[in-house]
């Protein structure tokens, strides 16, 4: 998400004085040599002057400073992804610590986390401005402490634990999601738009692998020694969330020039296409995070005698299939891989149902892989899409700029939305199992959306007449 934009001056080719950068000058007495470095930090680890477009800045001093932000940056948005996803790889346990869940319940416990780390996620993005970025990432790392520990608390009181307490503990779990959003937009502001797709791209990738994670550690974890220990599962968290907050205040800063655009925000609220792509975005991403979610517990109640070990495999194809979406994206355009990656989830889910029906566990397996790996295809092929349907009709070198400020805003919208199907996804095949004692239904469904988020990606961008279909989306 890239609602906020940084105020400093992009694109000079000498290196401008602070004051032409929109910033308090450098503290007296600081050399400004060519050979110096040119990044100046005053209490509190906040940097006044940051201008990354400028080569000299960004060779003498800024491109370590950027590299010094980002690998906590990952980390931290590691653990909140591993935090957002714990309930998904703790609900199938539930059962053999004691509590007496239904399915309605317990796909309830999965969805929930998913819907306020979709809430959160705005909110999120715009705190890396307020409270500035490495202020923001102790804050939100240290946050993770609530879920986690709370997590090690009910799990062993399955007597005295309502389900209405365990709801509230999950939706704490929910915290995790909204980290996406501000570490992504954080880690925005450090870098030059020539090497920004790389920087985000790690990001991204080193948090969507934090939900395989979790789901490889958790089966793991609450096993070793004598017993099953569930809250472990929680505890496991609280020494990683800690490293995390101290790397943060050790290594981070925070830019005092990052401000929040809220004018770009409003243009892509204004603009269809947001909302547009956002339903799209439903379908690849909401679908990963939905199905991520729901996968140990469709393993565990559809194959009761299967390992839950390999839950996490659906996870990690997909995360690391999303930078093959956009590199694809690329080279043959970003409808034409959504189009394909639609239809390919469309295969999956159908041999999931056929799977289902044979009982075989090996083709509801590999089937889902398939879908896994087609939401992340799809995912990145989504998010190339978006500066290319917004920068159709620029008039000039502004209005082209103007443009990108609302396609950053559109990044950061859909990405909201788009996390609202880990919320819809479980709650679909409650529903399913609720009315027909079938997860079918729901399947047919989903395959449903597919071919018209397919239709529409067509008919909007690839049909020809369309009004963006000469753009090469």
């Amino acid at each position: 998400m890239s609602a906020p934009t940084l105020s400093s001056p992009p694109g000079s080719t000498d290196a401008p004085t602070a004051a032409a950068a929109g910033a308090p000058a450098a503290p007296a007495g600081t050399t400004t040599t060519p050979d110096a470095p040119v990044v100046h930090r005053r209490r509190g680890r906040w940097i006044d002057r940051w201008d990354p477009e400028d080569a000299h800045f960004w060779e003498n001093g800024g491109r370590r400073t950027a590299q010094r932000n980002l690998y906590p940056s990952i980390f931290a948005e590691f653990l909140g992804f591993a935090m957002w996803a714990s309930w998904s790889i703790v609900v199938p346990q539930l059962a053999s610590v004691g509590f007496t869940l239904t399915v309605n319940q317990q796909f309830w416990l999965i969805a929930l986390p998913s819907l306020v780390g979709a809430t959160l996620r705005i909110p999120y993005t715009f705190a890396v401005p307020l409270f500035g970025g490495r202020n923001w990432t102790i804050i939100s790392a240290l946050l993770l402490l609530l879920p986690a520990s709370a997590l090690a608390f009910v799990v062993t009181r399955p007597e005295t634990t309502s389900f209405s307490t365990l709801m509230v503990v999950a939706a704490l779990a929910g915290l995790g999601g909204g980290n996406f959003a501000s570490s992504m937009a954080n880690i925005s502001f450090f870098y030059p738009e020539r090497e920004k797709g790389k920087a985000l791209g790690l990001n991204a990738a080193g948090g969507n692998i934090g939900t395989a994670a979790v789901q490889l550690a958790v089966p793991i974890v609450i096993v070793i020694g004598a017993g099953l220990h569930l809250e472990r599962a929680g505890l496991m968290f609280i020494p990683l969330v800690l490293l995390a907050a101290v790397w943060a205040w050790r290594r981070m800063d925070n830019l005092s020039g990052a401000k929040s655009d809220y004018k770009a925000f409003g243009a892509a609220v204004r603009h269809r296409h947001t909302w547009i792509i956002s339903f799209l975005y439903i379908g690849t991403f909401g679908s990963f995070i939905g199905f991520s979610g729901a996968f140990p517990t469709l393993l565990t109640t559809q194959f009761p005698a299967v390992a839950l070990s390999v839950a996490f495999l659906g996870a990690l194809v997909g995360s690391l299939a999303r930078p093959s979406g956009g590199m694809l994206a690329d080279r043959i355009g970003g409808a034409r891989v959504t189009i394909a990656s639609y239809l390919v989830m469309a295969l999956g889910t159908l041999g999931a149902i056929l799977s289902l029906r044979a009982g075989s566990f090996w083709g509801f397996l590999l089937s889902f892989l398939l879908l896994f790996v087609a939401t992340g295809v799809g995912n990145g092929s989504v998010y190339r899409m978006i500066p290319a349907v917004f920068q159709v009709g620029a008039t000039d070198a502004d209005d082209a700029a103007r443009r990108r400020k609302a396609a950053a805003g559109c990044i950061g919208i859909a990405g909201a939305v788009g996390a609202f199907g880990g919320f819809l996804i479980p709650r679909g095949f409650a529903v399913s199992n609720g009315i027909t004692g079938s997860l079918e239904p729901a399947l047919w469904a989903f395959i449903g959306m597919y071919a018209v988020m397919a239709v529409v990606t067509w008919a909007l961008y690839l049909r020809r007449g369309a009004a963006l279909t000469t753009a090469g989306i």
